[in-house]
């Protein structure tokens, strides 16, 4: 636990040293919901009518700007071989840096996340679902996007290649996420939704790690 803690604390320091990434992240997600009002015309009720699928797309996409650097960067100094001969099992690392890639990446989209949907006129009775669909989606993708990351590294356009492996994993994530913030909004109960999000987390969690350790073994 103290190996873990530490890679942990290690990323959640490296963001907060180089806070460039974490910003870019956020003000993309931003400037992709202020760009929804000026696509589809500024009518209350059709901003209201996409602003749950809008929403859940810009975090995703705003999510996967800092992935790519996420193994790359100590894979060219030599520490990530350190980190894999620390002892700490392959697995436990990249679960603790998807867990630092949610924290200094999703929680700052959650931060922005009440005046993205005021630009898309959301319901304010929908702003405490969508935060809490927008926390699970984005946990998704720091555990796919990180096992995403060791797969790509090394590869030649492994920024490219790296949101074509991930997003398609993340779309069941949309799906639930909107249809939560949609019955949300619509007065209805968004349970369902929210508990197939935490599913989805549930099955990310170690299936994730254990895919990207195998490549990180392979590298």
């Amino acid at each position: 636990m103290k190996a873990f803690a530490a890679v942990f604390l290690r990323e959640v320091r490296l963001a907060m040293r180089h806070p460039a990434d974490t910003l870019a992240a956020v003000m993309f997600f931003v400037l992709v919901c202020a760009l929804f009002p000026f696509g589809v015309g500024p009518a209350p009720e059709a901003l209201a009518r996409i602003a749950p699928g809008a929403l859940l797309a810009a975090a995703l996409l705003a999510a996967l700007l800092p992935l790519d650097r996420l193994f790359g960067a100590e894979a060219e100094d030599g520490s990530l071989e350190q980190l894999l001969l620390s002892g700490l099992p392959p697995a436990a690392l990249v679960t603790s840096k998807a867990l630092g890639h949610w924290v200094t990446t999703g929680l700052p989209l959650l931060a922005a996340t009440p005046i993205a949907a005021a630009m898309l006129n959301l319901p304010v009775e929908a702003w405490g679902t969508a935060l809490i669909a927008l926390g699970l989606a984005t946990a998704v993708l720091s555990l796919f996007g990180t096992a995403g990351a060791a797969l790509t590294l090394g590869a030649r356009r492994g920024g490219v290649l790296l949101p074509l492996l991930v997003l398609p994993l993340a779309i069941p994530a949309v799906i639930f996420g909107a249809a939560a913030i949609e019955a949300a909004a619509a007065d209805l109960s968004a349970r369902p939704y929210l508990l197939l999000l935490g599913a989805l987390v549930a099955v990310a969690a170690p299936v994730a790690p254990l895919a990207a350790a195998f490549a990180l073994r392979a590298d």
